[in-house]
């Protein structure tokens, strides 16, 4: 038994859910997402709560099962809170900001990077070495937060570059003499 695919996904007010064959569709007050589940899944409204089951028993059904219930809980989640994803940039004149619909980057390199805001997605920086990727898809919130730290990755030695807000890196020692 999965012990997250067993758990009912409850529906706050404010919140609607519609079921549309395998598509599970949910509208809330920052706006509407739809996730389409695999066929090994079966999903009920009842009441408020929604609920994911299996229609089997095969190591793919229990796979799917809790991934399943998750991604329909991370809809409700995105349409009435959202999601936010801070990174930090570390180094000497490593910089961000936003114009108009792009992030522009100084990471070091010899031009600055140019990254386009995808829809869905709202960016601001508090502060220059400070970057705020927010949304109501988790999935795309995370694939931006990748994306722009994969320009300039934090390095093992002085620990200059992109970071995700409370990432450890671990530090090597340099050469001796």
């Amino acid at each position: 038994m999965s012990k997250i695919g067993k758990l009912p996904v409850a529906i706050p007010a404010g919140v609607t859910a519609s079921l549309d064959g395998q598509t599970v569709k949910v509208k809330g007050p920052k706006g509407a997402l739809e996730v389409t589940l695999v066929e090994e899944i079966v999903a009920k409204i009842e009441g408020s709560e929604l609920k994911v089951s299996m229609n089997g028993e095969t190591t793919r059904h229990k796979a799917m099962w809790g991934m399943s219930r998750t991604l329909v809980a991370n809809l409700v989640e995105g349409v009435t809170k959202g999601f936010e994803k801070k990174l930090e940039i570390t180094g000497v004149g490593y910089k961000a900001a936003v114009q108009g619909k792009n992030l522009n980057l100084s990471l070091g390199y010899s031009h600055d990077v140019i990254y386009p805001i995808p829809d869905g997605i709202q960016i601001v920086t508090p502060k220059p070495t400070e970057v705020v990727i927010s949304g109501i898809d988790r999935q795309k919130v995370g694939q931006v937060a990748a994306e722009i730290r994969e320009f300039r990755g934090p390095e093992p030695y002085k620990g200059k570059g992109v970071k995700y807000a409370g990432e450890f890196i671990f530090r090597k020692e340099g050469k001796k003499k």
